[in-house]
């Protein structure tokens, strides 16, 4: 896709879909970076479901640094991959409490150096919490999407985000991944897109 259609397609993504917002919920940055780190392997909703309870509980980094491993297991158990994930927060937010007194850093070469925050997760935390891009955030919608309006060709996460890094203005990163999920979840579906009723129908390469 060049650049003309590009500016074309997200002039559309920001016709129908004016307010995108990050899915998961949280009220700090902190609950956010858990939140994400949880959501690997795991839907929004159960995440959302888990993390109301959770963060009652553990209402701050020290709380996560102190839990013991075996209980925090329990508690995300049902976001699958538990035994990981909760050894990643736990050590997550030890750092954090050592390093940073319990904030999460706005830099990020800071947070891809946290156990279980990779590019995609510190992208998520900057761009919502502290309104930085610092990249366009690549999921399985992002991904697919992607794919399929021939954004990128691209199969790895790192290099998705490179190509859409360069045919999407920086002032639209943190929306433009919100759009795609979105369109991904109620148009564009993975096995059944409703390519009769899509907005995009006219630009997309898939149907052209």
């Amino acid at each position: 896709m060049q650049k003309k259609e590009t500016e074309a397609l997200i002039r559309l993504l920001n016709k129908y879909y004016p307010n995108p917002q990050c899915a998961l919920n949280y009220s700090s940055p902190g609950e956010l970076l858990i939140a994400t780190i949880l959501s690997a392997q795991c839907t929004d909703e159960r995440v959302n479901a888990v993390t109301k309870k959770l963060f009652i509980k553990y209402p701050t980094m020290q709380a996560f640094a102190k839990v013991k491993q075996s209980e925090l297991e329990k508690d995300i158990h049902s976001t699958g991959f538990y035994k990981n994930k909760a050894r990643n927060i736990i050590s997550c937010a030890k750092t954090l409490v050592d390093q940073y007194d319990g904030e999460v850093p706005q830099s990020l070469d800071a947070l891809v150096a946290l156990a279980g925050v990779g590019r995609k997760t510190a992208n998520v935390v900057l761009g919502n919490a502290f309104n930085i891009a610092s990249g366009v955030v690549v999921d399985t919608h992002v991904t697919r999407l992607s794919h399929r309006l021939n954004l990128t060709q691209a199969k790895t996460a790192e290099k998705i985000e490179q190509d859409l890094n360069k045919i999407v203005p920086k002032k639209h990163w943190i929306r433009f991944s919100h759009w795609l999920i979105l369109h991904g979840r109620q148009v564009c579906k993975a096995r059944k897109p409703a390519c009769m009723t899509c907005f995009l129908d006219d630009m997309c390469p898939k149907r052209i």
